[in-house]
């Protein structure tokens, strides 16, 4: 945690303050889209917008079926400014131990000009946000490292192919402001002294081999976290002749982060998750 100095005029005397906690993330911050869905209208346009195919429907016998796929979804907001059912929210701890677990749909019959005429089958129970605020998560993390690694939690980080935002938001993991180091958590540079691998970015066909000598030279248990929907997903990227795609397809991933890219906030969720995957 960053320091405060305070120095008293009248003594002299140089004072440290410790702010008790980091404050709740903004209502501008940008987090997954939220759909109306029994108010849906039309799926089309926001499907026809959407740059990674997040949203996407699917017509057949007068049904059409509609889905959200966090894992593919860049937070963008383009939906929401086509679509009045849709709107951004600041949610952002998102993280899934499934890749199944991002995607959402629901089915609805339709009009004669295609437009919803009502849901016939709504979508599975949305996940609550975790709730709790960075430093309690934080805590969580340091004593679940300490039960079940008899040690602090390192993690050795790849950029298998990224744009460097997720970079970014790792790199402000480690800043004063949130001083990770603080909860026992350590990026390290050899992956033999990493419980954990945090990959982001699609994984290029240049960068596929070495992240998996990678992971091959981790101890076990280990763990493995694709960030951002590049890593979830390939995210707009997708597979071609540059990159294979998402993490899963060349390492076993045990947890996924969508955002473009995901906040600390929502890193740091996903780490938690990740510690209870180790048995």
């Amino acid at each position: 945690m960053f320091e405060i100095l305070r120095k008293s005029f009248s003594t002299g005397i140089v004072t440290t303050a410790y702010p008790k906690s980091l404050p709740d993330i903004s209502s501008h911050a940008r987090g997954r889209p939220e759909i109306d869905w029994t108010d849906w209208k039309d799926a089309r346009p926001a499907a026809a917008i959407c740059p990674t195919g997040a949203i996407a429907c699917k017509d057949s016998n007068g049904e059409r079926t509609a889905t959200l796929d966090l894992g593919k979804c860049i937070f963008c907001g383009l939906c929401a400014d086509v679509d009045k059912a849709i709107h951004m929210t600041n949610i952002c701890e998102c993280a899934s131990r499934s890749r199944h677990d991002l995607i959402t749909s629901a089915r609805y019959s339709l009009k004669s000009d295609g437009a919803h005429e009502r849901m016939l089958g709504g979508p599975s129970a949305e996940r609550p946000a975790i709730g709790a605020g960075f430093e309690a998560v934080g805590q969580q993390i340091k004593a679940r490292a300490s039960k079940l690694l008899g040690r602090s939690l390192h993690i050795r980080e790849v950029d298998a192919g990224s744009c460097n935002g997720c970079e970014i938001e790792i790199v402000g993991l480690t800043s004063p402001v949130y001083d990770l180091e603080r909860f026992g958590i350590h990026f390290v540079a050899s992956p033999r002294h990493a419980d954990m691998l945090l990959v982001t970015g699609p994984v290029t066909r240049n960068m596929e081999l070495a992240l998996k000598k990678t992971y091959d030279a981790m101890p076990e248990p280990r763990l493995v976290v694709a960030v951002g929907a590049c890593g979830c997903s390939g995210g707009i990227f997708g597979t071609n002749y540059a990159t294979v795609g998402s993490v899963d397809a060349v390492v076993p991933v045990d947890i996924y982060i969508p955002g473009c890219p995901p906040n600390p906030h929502a890193l740091l969720h996903g780490i938690l998750l990740a510690m209870g995957r180790i048995r």
